[in-house]
């Protein structure tokens, strides 16, 4: 026993504390993950939503610092049982999202690991498994610091994780995860090769026949049923075939499509605000200096967002800004940049450069 609870106690805190730095590096992507298990399609508790944030930033923070309380065996009791109650209650989500297909991914591991409804179920049952073990081993777990070091060492992972969260909350992600990082060409993240494998759908169709109700199962062409009455036909995803990085993204007008022709651009600062009401004003304050800048330098300015032309023309008005803003998905824009607003710095498509409109100073045209 003593063997195995050495294995578990490894094995599970160094699981937490990755897990937990990569959803800290990004408390922001984890909090919109957390928006839609509160949502009403998934947990139905959307009184929530507007504190994701927050329990965003505690949830990876007390996830951390149980990973290092399980290596330094500080407060053994306290932290097994934290443990326990964590695993039990993401078991519970994970299987609810899997089995009713709630949530696509759960975002256990931000965009680092996108792992299917199914996988993250399996992972948090063999984790389960593990901090059982941790559970009846107890008395096994000794620290492996003298009582004021262990007691050092806990509080420096707690005070160290809460600083990460803040910094990145203030900036950007140290890491960035998502197929909109610097370097990466938005077109080609879009493209989808011609020898790419389709999606592979089943259709199960229903008939009636002489007063008994008979399946049929297709690849999608009707069936042929002789002396049958079509009662239904339900479709399941096989396989969903290629999946570029980049599904969503468009730069529309109210007129047309604006994606390829602002993608071509040389030189294109792209100012991100999923929601122009719940913009800071201390960011949409320095964009007119900085845009206007950009544009003397022969950039391109457009700003992206998923607000209405009511908010966009008044944004615009009160801020004397001196471009225009464009019509793409919130989801989208929120990936793009963890920032309301953000800047981002395209060159034909490719990211150049990115920042949170706290560091909008220290970009360089």
């Amino acid at each position: 026993m003593k063997y195995l609870v050495a294995i578990s106690r490894l094995l599970v805190g160094v699981l937490f504390i990755i897990s937990g730095l990569i959803k800290l590096n990004d408390p922001l992507g984890f909090s919109y993950k957390l928006q839609e298990y509160f949502s009403t399609d998934v947990l139905n508790i959307p009184f929530l939503e507007p504190y994701a944030l927050g329990i965003s930033v505690l949830v990876v923070v007390f996830e951390v610092v149980l990973g290092v309380f399980l290596l330094i065996g500080y407060k053994p009791k306290f932290t097994v049982w934290s443990l326990l109650g964590m695993i039990v209650f993401f078991t519970f989500l994970t299987f609810y999202s899997a089995y009713f297909d709630k949530v696509k991914d759960c975002g256990c591991f931000g965009d680092a690991l996108k792992l299917t409804p199914w996988e993250s179920f399996t992972k948090d049952v063999v984790l389960l498994f593990f901090i059982l073990i941790l559970f009846f081993g107890l008395k096994h777990i000794k620290p492996i610091l003298a009582k004021m070091p262990n007691a050092i060492v806990a509080v420096l992972s707690l005070l160290l994780s809460l600083w990460f969260g803040y910094h990145v909350l203030m900036h950007l992600p140290t890491k960035d995860f998502r197929a909109y990082k610097i370097g990466d060409n938005l077109q080609k993240n879009m493209e989808i090769p011609a020898n790419a494998a389709k999606p592979i759908v089943q259709h199960t169709w229903t008939f009636n026949i002489n007063g008994e109700e008979k399946e049929f199962i297709t690849n999608g062409s009707y069936p042929s049923v002789d002396n049958g009455e079509y009662v239904g036909v339900e479709t399941k995803e096989i396989d969903p075939g290629f999946i570029p990085k980049i599904q969503d993204f468009s730069i529309e007008s109210n007129d047309e499509d604006l994606t390829t022709y602002f993608l071509e651009k040389d030189r294109l600062v792209i100012v991100a605000m999923y929601n122009i009401l719940n913009s800071e004003a201390d960011g949409l304050a320095k964009l007119k200096r900085f845009t206007d800048n950009a544009i003397d330098k022969g950039y391109t300015v457009i700003g992206l967002s998923a607000s209405g032309d009511v908010a966009k023309q008044q944004l615009k008005t009160d801020y004397n800004l001196s471009f225009d803003t464009y019509l793409c998905d919130e989801k989208v824009v929120k990936t793009i940049v963890r920032a309301n607003p953000g800047i981002v710095i395209l060159e034909k498509g490719t990211v150049v450069n990115k920042a949170h409109w706290n560091d909008i100073e220290d970009i360089e045209l």
